[in-house]
């Protein structure tokens, strides 16, 4: 493997030591989380037995909902509260936590601007405290749901004390749902294609096809299947399908086309896209390109890529002549010598007398 590879080995060995891991807790691991917490439905939840909150709202109306946190530790604690946008990773899993993924453009009311609460709170030693949740409806009416969660994590004080620790360090978080509505009108899903491009995924040489939910409501039983080709051939180069997906209301999916470790080639290149959801069913064929600076580039980043070895054969061809040459003047040498020395020798016999 090509150094870069070894180089790239001994960084992620590196960062999994020393970069702490968020570890989405359930209700029942206070003790790893060092609190925990209870949602205290209001008299508008739909569902009186989910764990989250699914309120039936009216444009406009605000709201304040609570979090009842308590704290198992005999110091007081604080506690960071982030609210985020449902919005779906490459694997069709809907995350409710932080993450990079972009909003979609589809978004029309964002959950991060509905919802808010505090960023800190501080939980006395072995006591409670309420988390209040301030909601603001939109003053429209709208259909469909607004989509997020909140994540609830202990926050570390540094000690100066103690030692660093090394090795992985699990950081716990809860991560609560909420979902808000203001009619019952079911809304059906419905997905758009934005593009396909070529890039890197954990440094490795990939296709992504990007599509988006563009209505407010969820989709599930997702199976996308994509088969990459030529533009003008139908030869499958790359190929790529899963099952068991979902995806949150207006949000979009990067979903990955591994090139198997393959080089990446410039060139024009076509999509055969198949995304399914029970009886719903929605087909692309859509043609790309990617230059000759974006081979280049990411095949440089390729991890998995072996070193390509250019040989200067006219040089070497150069060096292999002059030891053939210079091992016949060795050889003639040698062999001039020895002829010399043979006819001396011989000579030298001719000259002694005879005995009588």
């Amino acid at each position: 493997m090509k150094k870069k590879w070894l180089f790239l080995l001994t960084v992620t060995a590196v960062l999994i030591a020393f970069i702490p891991m968020t570890t989405y807790a359930d209700e029942t691991s206070g003790n790893a989380t060092g609190f925990t917490y209870e949602s205290i439905k209001p008299e508008n939840q739909r569902d009186k037995s989910a764990g989250y909150f699914d309120l039936k709202m009216a444009p406009g109306q605000k709201q304040t909902v609570t979090i009842k946190l308590k704290n198992l530790a005999a110091e007081e604690i604080e506690v960071s509260v982030k609210l985020n946008g449902a919005k779906t990773n490459a694997n069709g899993v809907i995350e409710y936590g932080p993450s990079t993924i972009k909003k979609d453009k589809s978004l029309k009311y964002d959950f991060e601007e509905i919802v808010s609460a505090p960023d800190i709170v501080k939980i006395p030693a072995k006591g409670e405290q309420d988390l209040n949740l301030d909601i603001t409806m939109p003053e429209a009416t709208f259909d469909g749901s607004i989509a997020g969660g909140i994540q609830l994590q202990k926050v570390e004080k540094e000690n100066k004390d103690q030692p660093k620790k090394t090795g992985v360090v699990n950081k716990y978080a809860y991560v609560i749902g909420m979902l808000l509505f203001e009619t019952e009108t079911k809304v059906q899903p419905n997905l758009k294609l934005n593009k396909v491009t070529a890039d890197l995924n954990n440094f490795r040489n990939t296709f992504f096809v990007n599509f988006s939910n563009v209505e407010a409501a969820y989709l599930e039983n997702m199976t996308t299947q994509v088969q990459i080709m030529k533009e003008d051939s139908s030869e499958v180069l790359y190929e790529t399908k899963r099952s068991g997906m979902r995806m949150a209301p207006n949000s979009q999916i990067d979903f990955p086309v591994s090139m198997e470790g393959d080089r990446m080639v410039p060139g024009n290149y076509r999509a055969k896209i198949l995304v399914t959801a029970d009886d719903k069913k929605w087909e692309w064929d859509e043609t790309f390109k990617i230059t000759d600076e974006e081979a280049d580039k990411f095949n440089a980043q390729d991890a998995s890529l072996e070193e390509v070895q250019t040989f200067n054969w006219p040089l070497i061809a150069g060096i292999v002549g002059g030891v053939v040459v210079i091992a016949l003047i060795i050889f003639f040498s040698i062999r001039s010598v020895s002829k010399k020395r043979e006819a001396k020798r011989k000579a030298s016999r001719k000259r002694k007398p005879k005995r009588n």
